[in-house]
């Protein structure tokens, strides 16, 4: 009786294996389910970045511009002259520049004889204080010393010695004739200047230079929208005629092998 007692029952054994069946097969449709649904969420992601509203946040800019224009020009006091964030000293050094644009191209004041009446002036009048300062009780005038520390003149010499290379490099780069495009783009620029330079001095070229400097980046932020898209639309089309000439002139260039073989 005993051993039959300790017997198990084959229903028993059946009914607890489909349990286990059915354990395991709960176990592996929930682990389907959740890839599934990271799937789901993966493709979600993909879709959601091709979207129009992310598509919007990549706008085009002109020059392929991804800063604020603040930040492009530096973001510091000259950033704040350039784009009028003060408008007083905005307009003091603009009008200084004009300034001296009258003094020398309309009223025909040369450098030197600028130079030497304004020494004559500041001769004079340290003169009469000097003097002045013993009936008067007052102490002479002291010109002040001029003091920079040494790191500064490193740092500034370090820093013009890194562009200089740059710009060694970048001329190196376009004379080569590697991009084509560029290597065009400079000598037409280069003509261009050339040709407005013949019609004014190098004073007026600059403070036409300095004026569109304080004007144009001020006006291209505040219509910044409007003028990229209709960069956008001149770039393409300046593009595609660009292939046209291509194909038809540059392509028919030779050109000499850019590599050296190596033997």
């Amino acid at each position: 009786m005993a051993e039959h007692g300790d017997e198990i029952d084959p229903r028993e054994s059946i009914t607890e294996k489909i349990h286990r069946d059915d354990s395991s097969s709960s176990s592996s449709d929930s682990d389907s389910e959740k890839k599934m649904k990271r799937h789901d969420d993966d493709v979600k992601k993909k879709h959601d970045a091709s979207s129009p509203s992310s598509m919007k946040a990549k706008i085009y800019r002109l020059f392929g511009r991804e800063k604020p224009v603040h930040k492009v020009f530096g973001g510091g006091k000259p950033a704040d002259v350039f784009l009028w964030r003060n408008k007083k000293i905005s307009a003091s050094v603009l009008g200084g520049a004009t300034a001296v644009w009258v003094f020398f191209e309309l009223l025909e004041y040369h450098l030197l004889t600028l130079v030497c009446h304004v020494l004559i002036l500041a001769f004079a009048v340290l003169f009469l204080w000097s003097n002045a300062s013993k009936f008067i009780n007052k102490s002479p005038p002291r010109i002040p010393e001029v003091r920079i520390p040494e790191d500064k003149y490193l740092q500034i010499a370090a820093g013009l010695r890194n562009e200089i290379n740059l710009a060694l490099d970048s001329l190196r780069d376009i004379a080569s004739g590697r991009d084509l495009k560029k290597f065009l783009g400079v000598v037409f620029g280069l003509w261009v200047l050339s040709i407005v330079g013949s019609w004014c001095n190098f004073l007026t070229l600059f403070y036409i230079g300095f004026v569109l400097l304080h004007t144009i980046p001020v006006l291209y932020e505040k219509y910044e929208n409007q003028i990229d898209a209709f960069a956008e639309k001149a770039m393409i089309e300046i593009k595609k005629q660009y292939a046209v000439f291509d194909a038809k002139v540059v392509s028919k260039i030779p050109r000499g092998p850019l590599k050296e073989k190596k033997g």
